[in-house]
């Protein structure tokens, strides 16, 4: 069968076990193909129930809602590293931003350790930024090195801080290798594989990631973080909330953290987003993560076929790993006009990827609705977008969201 032909496509949706989820998502416009789930997921019914169910509970119990609302970031982080993480109960939180966990952790570990802080050139932005801001506070070194194979030599690194998955090329480290193969803490940013990939963070210090990608559970919802058992009673978080304080509700004098997980709480949560990562979890956990992540195995080998097929000779070049194994749930493609095509590509062919400077158009699927028919599509529509030189006529002006 020719690879290009539509019918192949089709015959792997018609035996694909995932299929039935994809009624269980919110579809405003069925023409429009959406390979940005590595950015913001879709919306679910469930999450849109939950959040619903959430308000009324507002509405009817007022104040009295919180004797249930108060152990959401625990318990729906004991449901999350189940789950998705391969962590054990009393682990995980639901809490805050992927921004304030990395600042919360970073500074505990550093109370632990002495020596300097390493990351990678490469690292997502806001990591890479929190890290500076906490190097200079705590007068430390930040060393920003070019591989991870150069961060796991850095003889004095008290904290390395990787991501999982990078946000750029997709491309996938073994964490428990990397983790071995340091004598520093390592924190990981799971943001771009929690819900999408397995992960096993029995072998990890430290971890943190969003929810809004391959969760599903909207822009804006809570983050989570990861500390080890074994760490907990060693490590006090720089945030002292009253959230994290033993005897809460006696207002004491002093701090005096609780002495597991919940010492990394600050201020008040965010019950609805909560209830909505509660529901997007509970969708990633009936699908099963070994099969999603083999459908996202799946949807990514077709697409990086497609590319071989119809994409080579029009100065697109793959920036993202051939093998499976090597890489996340979404697939980068480097162009020179990427940001005129990926916005040619929302405005004038109803597919929305995203694009990250310099020259990446990134396509991310989502095994619980990408259907391997829109893989197929969305590669035939950029073909033609791009044959057809209509991405020059699309306005090369940067916007503030790419």
């Amino acid at each position: 069968m020719d690879l290009t032909d539509r019918a192949r496509a089709d015959a792997l949706d018609a035996k694909d076990p995932l299929a039935g989820f994809r009624d269980r998502f919110v579809f405003a416009d069925d023409d429009t193909i959406y390979l940005d789930g590595n950015s913001l997921g879709r919306l679910p019914r469930p999450v849109a129930e939950g959040i619903a169910g959430g308000v009324e509970s507002w509405a009817a119990r007022m104040v009295g809602g919180w004797h249930e609302w108060i152990e959401l970031p625990a318990a729906v982080g004991d449901r999350l590293a189940v789950a998705c993480l391969g962590a054990r109960s009393g682990e995980v939180l639901v809490c805050d931003s992927t921004t304030v966990n990395i600042f919360k952790l970073a500074h505990a570990a550093l109370d632990l350790r002495g020596g300097a802080i390493v990351t990678d050139a490469g690292n997502f932005p806001t990591d890479r930024y929190v890290l500076d801001g906490v190097a200079r506070q705590r007068n430390r070194r930040l060393v920003v090195v070019g591989s991870v194979e150069e961060a796991v030599e850095v003889r004095d690194a008290a904290l390395v801080c990787l991501s999982h998955v990078d946000y750029r090329s997709g491309s996938l480290l073994d964490l428990a290798s990397v983790t071995r193969a340091t004598d520093a803490l390592v924190l990981w940013d799971l943001s771009h594989s929690v819900g999408a990939l397995p992960i096993d963070l029995s072998a990890a210090d430290l971890a943190v990631g969003c929810t809004y990608k391959y969760l599903n559970a909207g822009p804006g919802a809570p983050a989570f973080l990861y500390v080890r058992r074994e760490l907990q009673a060693d490590f006090r978080s720089p945030i002292q909330g009253w959230f994290g304080q033993r005897a809460q509700f006696a207002m004491g004098p002093r701090y005096d953290p609780v002495s597991g997980i919940e010492r990394f709480l600050a201020g008040t949560p965010s019950v609805l987003g909560t209830l909505a990562v509660d529901a997007g979890l509970q969708l990633v956990a009936e699908a099963g993560i070994q099969r999603i992540a083999a459908k996202n195995a799946a949807l990514t080998d077709l697409l990086i076929e497609l590319f071989d097929a119809l994409l080579t000779d029009l100065d697109f070049e793959l920036g993202t790993p051939r093998e499976s194994s090597q890489r996340g749930a979404h697939v980068s493609l480097r162009h020179p006009e990427a940001w005129r095509i990926a916005r040619a590509l929302i405005e004038r062919a109803k597919v929305v990827p995203d694009h990250r400077p310099p020259d990446l158009v990134r396509f991310g699927v989502s095994a619980l609705y990408v259907r391997f028919v829109e893989v197929w599509e969305a590669m035939r529509r950029l073909q033609e977008l791009v044959v057809s030189g209509v991405h020059h006529d699309v306005s090369a002006e940067p916007r503030r969201v790419t």
